[in-house]
């Protein structure tokens, strides 16, 4: 019973790797607008930012980096759901669906294949945190792979339940502008919440990406605890982010069970 789910899970996250090494311009994609983001941003608002917390010395490059990280994550998992259209248009995904194999293993198949390439180009995108002046114990590394896996989990699974009932990319890539970037632009990434109207402040706090950046921060700042006032604890960013995961992971089960294709 276990090999007819392990089978096809492994089967669908190979092709997804395969898929993913035949394609250059999506390690382009998913890498080359992030690190674009971080460097013109980053640059551009480095000499004028200033954290609330005087005692921080951390420059904008630095306050960015941990949401350029979550932003490669969701570019990886966006074009990751640009191939479950490719599959259904191409005739792939409806035959997989009127054989054995289970909808709970074509999920995890192509969500663990998807978290797999996000957290393949995090680890590369990490390069760069030498230097910024971060230094990684292996605690924190650790800790930081669990958590970019967990983010990865939450936002394939988002993005497999908005690319479930798209026909065609250019209908997702508009979803996409729509829904998922006003997310991250929304979760701290940008700016700190503090002096932030009422509203932005709510919004933020009821955005699971600012979880999701809220702890990678956390990771990165161990030795500036007056950084990290103003975010949410670290228990409560995984809590989050593990509930949103689990969330889109049942969702993703109910809406290939329960619409077609």
């Amino acid at each position: 019973m276990t090999s007819k789910i392990l089978l096809p899970v492994y089967s669908l996250w190979k092709r997804e790797m395969i898929r993913f090494l035949r394609q250059k311009n999506r390690v382009v994609g998913a890498l080359g607008q992030p690190l674009l983001f971080w460097l013109f941003l980053g640059i551009g608002f480095k000499t004028t930012f200033q954290y609330p917390d005087a005692s921080s010395h951390i420059n904008y490059l630095q306050y960015f980096y941990p949401g350029i990280l979550t932003l490669v994550i969701l570019f990886t998992t966006i074009f990751s759901s640009f191939s479950l259209i490719e599959d259904k248009n191409e005739g792939f995904l409806q035959g997989v669906l009127v054989s054995p194999v289970s909808k709970t293993s074509l999920i995890l198949g192509k969500l663990l294949g998807g978290t797999t390439l996000a957290l393949l180009q995090t680890l590369f995108f990490l390069a760069l945190a030498p230097f910024l002046g971060f230094s990684l114990s292996p605690f924190q590394f650790f800790l930081l792979f669990i958590f970019s896996f967990l983010t990865a989990f939450s936002l394939t699974g988002l993005g497999f339940c908005l690319a479930w009932k798209m026909d065609s990319t250019q209908g997702f890539h508009a979803i996409m502008m729509l829904v998922l970037m006003p997310l991250w632009f929304l979760s701290g990434a940008f700016f700190p919440e503090t002096g932030l109207p009422f509203i932005f402040k709510l919004l933020m706090r009821l955005n699971p990406l600012t979880y999701a950046v809220a702890g990678m921060r956390h990771l990165f700042y161990f030795e500036a605890p007056g950084f990290l006032v103003d975010i949410p604890s670290f228990d409560l960013c995984i809590l989050i982010t593990s509930l949103f995961g689990v969330l889109t992971f049942l969702y993703a089960l109910f809406v290939t069970h329960h619409k077609s294709c």
